[in-house]
């Protein structure tokens, strides 16, 4: 059975300064106000929070929709954004792994891997006995999909008050946010040298492939990044 101590306290998690939880809903209600323009039932918009959950997925979704997308491009559009949560849970996994837990607790955590969850999961994970990690992890998923999902509801709601611009100003907010975590988690020579990399070879690379070029510069930047570090022993 799930720790309802530690659940509890991972629930709450959210609650603090640093939380992602008010940038994260505020994407979503931008995502719940689309949802509703693209002609979906407010079932239809909570039950795609429900499973796609991080941001970026129910984004390319509905602007693949949105152009008229077949279901397999959209199937493999979506599925190719979520790849970026790979690296995340191999790095991840590790902390919460124990062998006096059952298996059934990490298969169902893996829904719950998104940046805003994992961004609470580094900063507190060393605060928390590894035996009762999972627990604490279940419960930060838990609190922000739960955010994701009402946020999704109010953005349906409020469609009808909310104009274009506010929408953009909405969705654009989560990864403002993100971005200054990166910049405030630049302590080693890797990471300041990927984030700053990644944020000139981004536009640069738009240059040489629009489609494309937050891939080249990201893999270029974090290519880079590993390379300098190794040579530095660090």
């Amino acid at each position: 059975m799930i720790n309802s101590k530690y659940f509890l306290k991972g629930f709450k998690s959210i609650k603090g300064v640093g939380s992602p939880a008010i940038a994260l809903g505020a994407s979503f209600v931008a995502i719940g106000a689309l949802l509703k323009n693209l002609g979906f039932s407010i079932q239809e918009s909570m039950f795609s929070t429900f499973l796609t959950y991080a941001l970026p997925g129910s984004l390319v979704m509905a602007e693949s929709m949105l152009i008229g997308a077949s279901l397999i491009n959209i199937f493999i559009a979506v599925w190719l954004v979520n790849a970026r949560l790979y690296p995340m849970t191999v790095a991840l996994m590790p902390l919460l792994m124990h062998e006096n837990q059952p298996r059934w607790k990490y298969y169902l955590s893996c829904h719950f891997i998104a940046v805003s969850s994992w961004l609470i999961m580094k900063d507190n994970y060393e605060n928390i006995e590894k035996e009762n990690r999972i627990d604490f992890w279940i419960g930060i998923g838990t609190a922000t999909w739960s955010v994701a999902i009402l946020a999704t509801v109010i953005g349906f709601v409020a469609s009808d008050f909310l104009n274009k611009d506010m929408l953009i100003g909405l969705a654009i907010v989560n990864p403002i946010y993100f971005i200054c975590m990166m910049i405030s988690a630049m302590k080693t020579i890797q990471i300041s040298v990927s984030v700053i990399l990644g944020a000139i070879l981004g536009p640069a690379f738009y240059f040489v492939s629009p489609e494309w070029c937050i891939l080249f510069g990201g893999f270029t930047a974090g290519t880079i990044a590993y390379l300098v570090g190794e040579k530095n022993g660090s």
